[in-house]
Formats: C-alpha cells, structure tokens, sequence
C-alpha cells in the first residue's frame, strides 16, 4: 500500500519558520516528480511548490518565492518543504503530492498527482 505521510507543521507566530515532511511508502518515488499544495479555508487548492524526480529543477507559486524551499532526499523517499517568514495567509492545510509514473516532468496542476499525503495545518498568527 502505497503512503504519503505528513509531519510537521502547527502554530507559529508571523515570521516563523517551519519544516513539512513527507515521507513515502510502498513505492519508490525517487524517479517521481513531487509537489506541495496547500488549502486555505474556503479556498481552492492552490500549488506551492514542486521538485523534479532529480531534485535538479524547483517549482514555486508566487506567493511564496523567495519564502519557501523544496527539497527531497530520495535515499529516505522523503520530500521536504521550509517555510520561512511566514504570513498570516499562509495559513492552511498543507498536502504533498507525488506524480505515478517515473520520469515525468513537475507539474503545479493537482490533477497530474496521482498520490497525496493526509495534509497537514498550519496556522500563523499576526
């Protein structure tokens, strides 16, 4: 069975920093491209981040370039992305997301992700 789990996240003052985990099982994913998304209350889901399979290719939306960092180490099939000054709009429920084939380039629409993490909160305060 194949898994997406989530750690990290919580509550931290605007500003902060925080480090989200994912860590997948089941499959290898070291040739997947995989991805970050977040959903605000009320809102769409709505693409953060995204990491070729290599990790030689980086993806950002724009609300959070320059903020938060990608990154992966395939030996622990672990994705991770750092927050960092965080606003109080980030707040939301973050998912990672890995694509099902091998070789396949990143992507910031949901749809071409065919395997998400349970997601994760994270809520800043002002």
């Amino acid at each position: 069975q194949v898994q997406l789990v989530q750690s990290g996240g919580g509550l931290v003052q605007a500003g902060g920093s925080l480090r989200l985990s994912c860590a997948a099982s089941g499959r290898d994913f070291s040739r997947s491209a995989m991805g970050w998304f977040r959903q605000a209350p009320g809102k769409e889901r709505e693409f953060v981040a995204a990491i070729s399979w290599s990790a030689g290719r980086e993806y950002y939306g724009d609300s959070v370039k320059g903020r938060f960092t990608i990154s992966r180490e395939n030996a622990k099939n672990t994705v991770y992305l750092q927050l960092n000054n965080l606003k109080p709009e980030d707040t939301a429920v973050y998912y990672c997301a890995a694509r099902g084939s091998s070789y396949t380039p990143t992507s910031v629409s949901e749809g071409e992700y065919a395997y998400w993490g349970q997601g994760t909160q994270v809520t800043v305060s002002s």
